[in-house]
């Protein structure tokens, strides 16, 4: 279980960059053809995100990290998928700030269950 955990760590971090790259491109007004990929990718951070969380959860990580996890991953597609009607005007950046700090927290918490997680488990021989 330990190596599931870690190539779920590093399939989260790799879909990350590329989120974080995205979503930089697209606070400048470039690709912005490429907004479905990004809420594809998105998606797929969240199911990751969970995968890690259940993963942990088996491997004994505190239940309040993985509930966590379980409403962060709820939380995050909300705002993605509905940002574009939230705030309109000069006052959307803040939606656009919030989407990245969800995101960033998203990943950050992913990283927390993984080392937790692999913590608990006992090392491959």
């Amino acid at each position: 279980m330990r190596s599931t955990v870690t190539a779920i760590q590093m399939g989260i971090r790799a879909v990350g960059v590329v989120q974080l790259v995205l979503g930089l491109a697209f606070w400048t007004g470039n690709l912005l053809g490429l907004v479905d990929l990004h809420q594809l990718l998105g998606i797929l951070l969240v199911l990751g995100l969970w995968t890690q969380a259940a993963l942990a959860h088996r491997a004994g990580v505190p239940a309040g990290l993985v509930a966590a996890a379980a409403v962060l991953g709820l939380v995050v597609p909300v705002v993605g998928l509905t940002q574009r009607e939230l705030l309109p005007g000069s006052a959307h950046v803040v939606v656009e700030v919030v989407h990245l700090l969800l995101g960033l927290g998203l990943l950050a918490l992913a990283e927390n269950l993984a080392v937790r997680a692999k913590a608990r488990l006992a090392p491959v021989a």
